[in-house]
């Protein structure tokens, strides 16, 4: 019986000076904020989400006795503190890369410092190409008249349902092979031409969610060293994890052999690009009086026919106001984690103290009043236009959906280009209605945010 209290009593000799306050939630002796994690952990975003909407500082602060901890925040002076003022300060760090290592190695997303500033130099260069940018162009193009488009037509003339989340994610799968690699596999045209199935292709895309899912479950778990005893023990779900991880390298490294480019570095970098893919491909619009102003704005175009231009493209104004409020309100990264590396104190007062793990939610501040005002919840483009109707960013601090400082994402503008080309073509010849009843789809909290169950979607040709 005196293990416990003597137990106690010399973890809280071991915790810092400064004790960090979680507002909104009931501290427990030892275990600190533990429960309410282990409550709500099938519903991480919408708890904190909560939570942080009724804290004044819109931050919190998990702790438990002997464990490091953990702060996430939606405030965006924090958000600035963090990924500009005191870059420095919140590396990835050893805890996050090590979870992250097996999956994406030490590619420009899973890296620090000199490694990850010569990765950044590079693919710079890349992306500031206009060369690219009509390559860009080009590859979507295709994609979108030659595979999207007649999937689209057969589901309308078949009154077939499409999972529209899958059929999105296989567009960037092949999209992001053939502007990045030179490689087809032809993942959409799979389902559409009733081709032999790209097996390896299509385990791959399989595998690489599986492996997200997994990284983000140790990410989530208050023992962040739990996921290691659960690989020795081939424990769930890290037993999935070993055979998706076996197959995503099978692949990667079979296109490396190709490209005729050895070595564990260009893995590497090959992986974050296949994260990078997902991560802006697949968001969606279904308001009718935001569908008819886009409308006017592709008409007013006077192309049509799926041969838009880039600089066409750079003029729809309220096509990109409509996509930045679709992913406002659901960022393809929901959250990013940080480690620090001092004893640090954010803006708001919060102490964060060494080796904690430091996280902005930029799903939660979408959500907050004080950021986006009383109607932050509602799908609203225009809050994105000046008087003249011209696109007006905000703050990527206050909007860090591609990130923000000095690893600002390199692929906005790509993503910009192809997602306004797929919306801009299908709503052109097709209406869209979702079919699996009233209410939003629930999420998954994945690497990036996905739709449980997926986004079933009923096809119609505006043309008859």
């Amino acid at each position: 019986l005196l293990v416990v209290p003597l137990l106690y009593l010399y973890l809280r000799r071991q915790e810092p000076m400064k004790q960090p306050c979680a507002h909104g939630l009931k501290v427990y002796p030892i275990l600190g904020t533990l429960p309410h994690l282990l409550k709500n952990q099938d519903r991480f975003l919408e708890w904190y989400t909560g939570v942080m909407q009724s804290s004044p500082t819109h931050t919190l602060v998990f702790k438990v006795s002997g464990l490091a901890g953990e702060a996430i925040t939606a405030d965006p002076a924090n958000v600035e503190h963090i990924l500009r003022a005191n870059f420095g300060n919140y590396p990835k760090g050893e805890l996050t890369v090590s979870m992250f290592e097996d999956f994406l190695g030490h590619g420009i997303f899973n890296s620090d410092g000199e490694q990850w500033l010569w990765q950044r130099k590079a693919a710079s260069y890349e992306f500031n190409k206009r060369s690219l940018r009509n390559f860009v162009v080009d590859v979507v193009r295709f994609e979108v008249v030659d595979r999207l488009v007649p999937l689209l037509e057969r589901a309308a003339r078949d009154a077939q349902t499409l999972d529209l989340q899958d059929v999105l994610e296989r567009f960037a799968f092949d999209n992001i092979c053939r502007v990045a690699f030179g490689q087809d596999p032809a993942c959409l045209a799979v389902a559409e031409e009733g081709m032999a199935a790209h097996q390896s292709a299509a385990e791959f895309m399989a595998a690489f969610t599986v492996a997200q899912d997994t990284i983000v479950a140790r990410v989530l778990s208050p023992t962040k060293w739990m996921w290691r005893v659960k690989r020795l023990l081939d424990m769930e779900p890290e037993r999935r994890m070993r055979s998706a991880l076996a197959n995503i390298h099978r692949y990667s490294e079979q296109i490396v052999r190709d490209r005729r480019e050895a070595g564990r570095a260009r893995r590497d970098d090959l992986l974050s690009r296949f994260a990078a893919a997902g991560e802006h491909s697949d968001e969606s619009l279904r308001d009718p009086d935001v569908e008819a102003k886009i409308m006017r704005e592709i008409r007013a175009s006077g192309q049509g026919t799926a041969n838009f231009s880039l600089d066409e493209l750079r003029q729809m104004h309220y096509l990109h106001a409509a996509i930045t409020e679709s992913m406002r309100l659901y960022p393809p990264v929901a959250a990013d984690v940080h480690s620090c590396k001092e004893d640090d104190v954010l803006p708001d007062g919060t102490f964060i103290a060494k080796g904690w793990l430091m996280t902005y939610c930029a799903f939660a501040m979408a959500r907050l009043e004080s950021i986006w005002g009383e109607d932050c919840e509602e799908f609203r483009p225009e809050r994105w236009l000046d008087g003249e109707g011209v696109f007006r960013p905000a703050s990527p601090f206050k909007y860090p959906v591609f990130h923000a400082g000095p690893r600002m994402c390199l692929g906005k503008e790509m993503a910009y280009i192809q997602m306004k080309y797929i919306v801009a073509c299908v709503l052109e010849r097709f209406s869209l209605r979702y079919v699996a009843g009233k209410g939003h789809p629930k999420l998954v909290m994945s690497m990036t945010l996905r739709m449980r169950g997926g986004l079933p979607m009923q096809v119609k040709n505006k043309g008859g």
